[in-house]
């Protein structure tokens, strides 16, 4: 069984923030002006930055991101106590709604603007034939 370390699992999430980054930098480059004014606000507000003074698991991945942007990268160290703390907290009970409901206003949308499944297996053989 694999174990990585917390300073293992924040070298990861930096390694994957700073290929999203490279990305927005492309994005950047193609369209001036994208990142500032779609892309980071965007982020600030998955990141829950006002919501969350202190990140949740979901929120760290997002806030690496965001270090990755700025001029100064992420703090691996402190990203790697984050983490342990994330991990000696007790899961938060959620309140989630019964399997069968369906969201909110659903019924009189068209299947293709629902909210889909999570719980289906998705198919992408079609997209490359078998030579």
């Amino acid at each position: 069984m694999l174990q990585l370390s917390a300073l293992q699992l924040a070298e990861l999430l930096s390694g994957i923030a700073r290929a999203q980054a490279g990305i927005i930098h492309g994005i950047e480059s193609a369209l001036p002006g994208t990142r500032a004014s779609h892309i980071v606000p965007a982020l600030q507000d998955v990141a829950h930055l006002r919501d969350h003074p202190d990140p949740t698991l979901t929120d760290l991945p997002v806030r690496t991101l965001l270090a990755y942007m700025g001029r100064i990268g992420p703090d691996l160290e402190a990203m790697a106590r984050e983490l342990e703390r994330l991990a000696s907290e007790p899961p938060a009970k959620a309140s989630a709604p019964p399997a069968d409901a369906a969201a909110p206003g659903a019924e009189g949308l068209p299947p293709s603007r629902r909210s889909p499944d999570i719980t289906t297996t998705l198919d992408f053989s079609d997209l490359h034939p078998a030579p």
